[in-house]
């Protein structure tokens, strides 16, 4: 499965009737969310036999609009049972099939509070192959000024490959990948326009004009649309380059990786604020589409052991960017020595992870996914 996002072009009538809609839904979904944190339940049923009828009356909802408020508001609930939910007037809607319907490839009909109307759909060359195999449910969002709709597609998977090489891939922050051929994948200049934005929105809020302000809500989503990009362009690269050489991708297990660090002051946003686990989900789910297996290793040592003798020791890296062994004298791009470590140690037991492919993984669905792991 894959989500798209769609953008809508509504004319100014249907930019009213939506925008009321979504207003009305999530009225609905505070009003719920109420009583959730009244009665302590976050059963829908149960829920069900409270709000329905009220929620119907009060925001002049549809049967199934209000029954998919409901659910919406349950599943916030659920999350942190300790605080009531909050919905945000613009928050997004959810439409199933009975509340939206395709029209063809470039419109489609959706519920609002005044009937059905029919919106036109951008529709790109990435999408248009796509939008025939959509699932289940989208959500309706709103963001700077625009409708757009998050819509769930399956995609069919090209056969699994059957792999006979390996590409390391070392994930850091100076270089935000290097793989084991000794491609870098350079954070600097992604580190110069967050620095920019950083600087940017640091003289806004000190200037605290009414200009400002809307100049501030401008930025706001900046830096995470230019970090989505970035890490959708390496992943893409990288998938491509091991589908192409017949190889599987072997990455380190970072989980928690973290919170075990220490790190300066002036460090520390770095360290904190790349989507180290937003990239491996797209390097995942692309992976899964073209076929390659994704394994992960133990990342224990992969940065001090030399890739020639296997010697391990902390002397092996005299600073960040270098490597070079005090047994043999090898010496190195330490990221490049680092993610050929990791090749290496998936590479002897090939014939095994091989068998092994991590399925894509959808964003908030809570759904766990098996994984093979390498001991170094």
């Amino acid at each position: 499965m894959q989500t798209l996002k769609v953008k809508l072009e509504p004319t100014p009538e249907q930019v009213q009737a939506i925008r009321e809609t979504m207003h009305q839904f999530n009225a609905a979904c505070n009003f719920v969310a109420d009583k959730a944190f009244e009665l302590r339940t976050a059963n829908k049923i149960e829920l069900q036999k409270v709000v329905y009828y009220p929620i119907r009356e009060q925001f002049n909802l549809s049967a199934q609009m209000a029954v998919r408020a409901i659910s919406k508001t349950c599943e916030a609930y659920k999350r942190d049972k300790s605080i009531k939910p909050t919905f945000d007037p613009d928050g997004s809607v959810v439409y199933d099939q009975r509340l939206m319907s395709w029209k063809g490839l470039d419109l489609v009909s959706l519920l609002t509070l005044e009937g059905r109307i029919k919106v036109p759909v951008v529709i790109c060359e990435y999408h248009e192959p796509r939008l025939n195999r959509i699932r289940g449910q989208a959500d309706l969002i709103f963001e700077r000024g625009e409708f757009y709709l998050c819509v769930v597609v399956e995609v069919a998977e090209s056969a699994k490959i059957e792999p006979i090489g390996v590409i390391g891939v070392d994930l850091g922050i100076k270089n935000i990948a290097v793989d084991s051929t000794g491609e870098e994948f350079s954070g600097d200049g992604i580190e110069t326009v967050r620095s920019k934005i950083d600087n940017l929105k640091a003289d806004l809020q000190s200037c605290g004009t009414d200009s400002a302000k809307r100049h501030l809500k401008k930025l706001s989503g900046r830096e995470a649309r230019f970090r989505r990009d970035v890490n959708h362009c390496i992943s893409k690269k990288l998938v491509a380059k091991a589908k192409d050489t017949s190889s599987l991708i072997a990455l380190e297990d970072l989980q928690g990786i973290r919170e075990g660090m220490t790190v300066s002051k002036a460090q520390r946003r770095k360290q904190h604020s790349w989507g180290f686990y937003q990239l491996r989900q797209f390097l995942e789910y692309k992976a899964a589409i073209a076929g390659v297996p994704v394994v992960y290793i133990d990342p224990a040592y992969t940065s001090q052991e030399c890739s020639i003798c296997h010697h391990i020791s902390r002397s092996n890296r005299p600073t960040r960017d270098q490597f070079a062994c005090v047994r043999c004298g090898f010496s190195g791009p330490a990221d490049t020595v680092a993610a050929r470590n990791i090749a290496a140690r998936v590479a002897v037991n090939l014939p095994i992870v091989a068998r092994f492919f991590v399925e894509p993984q959808a964003p908030n669905t809570g759904e766990h996914h098996a994984r093979q792991f390498i001991g170094g």
